[in-house]
């Protein structure tokens, strides 16, 4: 059975191209911005704060490289392969977050297994 191929102007890919890369830019003040005011207010809630604003960046980072792949794809089978990988990568990620989250909480090492 032949895939339908998605017809996508180069235009337009261009045009999303870019403004994924303007959304990840005003992404990456914001974080940057975020990272200054937890630095500022040392503590067991600022080390918290830290790490949760990581797995964040971490999760935005993916979705950006997850849009750019889409925009990329050529027919639906691919498409259809690329948010399958994304959603399993997106789904151990958590996973491995809530663990560092809750191993970090109750052994009471709010570094966050960081040394």
């Amino acid at each position: 059975m032949l895939q339908p191929k998605l017809e996508v102007p180069a235009e337009l890919r261009d045009l999303t191209e870019k403004a994924i890369e303007q959304t990840e830019q005003a992404f990456r003040m914001f974080f940057d911005a975020a990272n200054k005011s937890i630095a500022a207010v040392p503590g067991p809630t600022a080390t918290i704060s830290k790490q949760a604003l990581s797995f964040t960046e971490q999760n935005m980072k993916a979705a950006f490289e997850h849009a750019r792949k889409l925009v990329q794809a050529t027919d639906l089978q691919q498409a259809m392969q690329i948010q399958s990988e994304f959603l399993r990568s997106q789904f151990t990620n958590a996973g491995e977050h809530m663990r560092q989250m809750t191993g970090g909480m109750m052994s009471g090492d709010m570094s966050g297994g960081k040394k």
